[in-house]
């Protein structure tokens, strides 16, 4: 998956762990969100302009597919695409990987609403962020 950005490289630690020994789904959520706003950076999304702006991104949806487990001191990584970018809508697809093995551990699909914060409504996002998604676009693979 070489057009896909890498947003996210890490180790599983022991507390990331639940009581049968493997990654918590908790952890995986959290390293998907990490990578999300790796992504959303790299379009223009960032915290500088969120807070100059009052504006937001609020997930609406997600949905995860797990394949393997991943257990303390395995390292992973995350690489992303944006899978569809509309005037107010981001659709976003991680997969997770096993840094050594190359094997995938967990996929996901993710809906970003771009929201004014102060009035608590979906707006549009300026057009350069909105190009700038479309070329990242690609085909969710099909583990979802």
């Amino acid at each position: 998956m070489p057009d896909w950005d890498v947003t996210y490289r890490g180790t599983v630690y022991p507390w990331h762990c639940d009581h049968m020994g493997h990654m918590n789904v908790m952890w995986y959520v959290g390293k998907f969100d990490e990578a999300t706003w790796q992504l959303f950076s790299a379009i223009g999304i960032t915290p500088a302009f969120l807070r100059s702006r009052q504006r937001g991104m609020v997930a609406v949806e997600q949905q995860i597919a797990y394949r393997r487990e991943v257990h303390a001191g395995d390292v992973v990584l995350v690489r992303s695409a944006v899978l569809e970018a509309k005037s107010k809508v981001v659709r976003l697809c991680h997969q997770m990987e096993n840094a050594v093995t190359g094997d995938v551990v967990a996929v996901t699909v993710i809906t970003g609403v771009h929201i004014d914060t102060e009035a608590r409504k979906s707006c549009p996002l300026p057009e350069e962020f909105i190009a700038a998604a479309r070329t990242r676009i690609t085909d969710c693979p099909p583990e979802i």
